[in-house]
């Protein structure tokens, strides 16, 4: 909330005191379309970076998930491959005292 508040009065200051001439939109746009140019260059970077070609590179599949002694299923194994799990528990039925 304290960085939205200082951004916010920053914003009104520099539109009360900014200086004559100055194109806020224009300035905004070369802006945006640096951090754009910057943003593809390091996504382009990082995909040249990789040392294998996209069909022999597979990612490994993940690691199964075992909580006590059920097994999770992970997100590389589909829902009909999993073993059945226990059904969720039932409540105990109410006294019959209690109507």
């Amino acid at each position: 909330m304290f960085l939205l508040r200082s951004a916010f009065w920053l914003t009104v200051a520099f539109i009360v005191v900014r200086p004559p001439g100055t194109d806020l939109g224009a300035a905004a746009t070369s802006l945006s379309g640096q951090a754009m140019a910057a943003g593809q260059r390091i996504v382009v970077e990082q995909i040249l970076k990789s040392d294998c070609t996209l069909s022999p590179c597979r990612p490994a599949a993940p690691p199964r998930v075992v909580v006590g002694d059920i097994p999770l299923p992970s997100a590389g194994s589909p829902m009909q491959d999993s073993p059945a799990h226990k059904a969720a528990p039932v409540p105990r039925p109410r006294p019959h005292w209690m109507g």
